[in-house]
């Protein structure tokens, strides 16, 4: 992956996680609330992991074949389990989308770990 690319899925990765977490902490009253829930249900009623990744993905034009592939690119190690059938274009959008789910989900319960330490 070239670096200004590396460089663009960063700053995606970075405003999701923001944008994420001040809703999380927002609609459950508090940063140990959302983590609880979040690590509970990540599709549960407040939380809504999944609708939050596809709006990102609307949001930045990452739902079709080429951003699938950018961010599948920009996730190469990851796992995740195989998509139903369908079109290839469906097919790589549903796997950007639960790695990048995935990503979002594990960075957003560091910092919501970070949030709840810090008003201890």
């Amino acid at each position: 992956m070239e670096l200004y690319q590396r460089q663009q899925f960063d700053f995606l990765l970075l405003t999701a996680v923001d944008r994420y977490v001040e809703r999380l902490i927002q609609r459950n009253e508090g940063a140990e609330n959302a983590l609880r829930k979040l690590r509970q249900d990540p599709q549960g009623e407040g939380i809504w992991l999944n609708q939050f990744a596809e709006a990102i993905f609307q949001d930045f034009l990452l739902d079709n074949t080429a951003g699938a592939c950018f961010i599948l690119q920009s996730l190469a190690q990851q796992t995740i389990s195989a998509p139903n059938a369908g079109s290839i274009e469906k097919m790589l959008v549903a796997m950007a989308r639960e790695a990048f789910a995935d990503l979002l989900r594990r960075k957003t319960e560091e910092f919501l770990e970070q949030q709840a330490s810090l008003y201890e």
